[in-house]
């Protein structure tokens, strides 16, 4: 467990400041009045969640490689906080949708109902819990897999092979 210390201590950095930028989003009225905007806002988290990377692979590139880490370390260091992150994502949703913004699949469906998108039927059997959570699990592994890659490549020792 030692030897993955790093990784469990920036994937729950990572999920709170998901949950601070939900709150964020809900202040600013994403989540209500301005709801039309919310994929945009949200896709924003990009950049944080790729700084939250970036730290997280230099303090185990210094702290656990001593300076020497591949591309292939990195990788397989970010693909872990990825899936640290997705193992919690049925909770952090939980927070989010009970918690933080209780309202918030309510006004989707509206939201998607009122620009004629969805029928009501079928937004309320697309926009639930279960699939937001299925959502953010697809979002964690694509997202944390991919800026994963990048960061590691930016970061890796140039003196040693990359296939370590």
């Amino acid at each position: 467990m030692k030897k993955f210390a790093i990784e469990i201590k920036w994937a729950l950095i990572s999920i709170l400041l998901f949950l601070a930028w939900m709150t964020l989003e809900k202040e600013m009225g994403y989540h209500d009045i301005n709801i039309k905007w919310q994929p945009v806002f949200n896709l924003l988290y990009i950049f944080p969640t790729f700084i939250l990377y970036l730290l997280a692979l230099i303090e185990k590139k210094k702290k656990y490689y001593q300076d020497q880490m591949s591309w292939k370390q990195g990788m397989i260091s970010a693909i872990i906080i990825s899936f640290i992150i997705v193992f919690f994502s049925p909770i952090t949703q939980f927070v989010i949708h009970e918690i933080i913004s209780p309202d918030f699949l309510k006004n989707t469906i509206n939201y998607t109902v009122s620009q004629k998108k969805l029928t009501l039927t079928e937004a309320k059997e697309y926009t639930t819990l279960t699939s937001s959570i299925w959502k953010n699990i697809s979002d964690g592994l694509s997202f944390g897999v991919v800026i994963g890659a990048i960061v590691a490549y930016l970061i890796q020792s140039k003196s040693i092979e990359s296939t370590k």
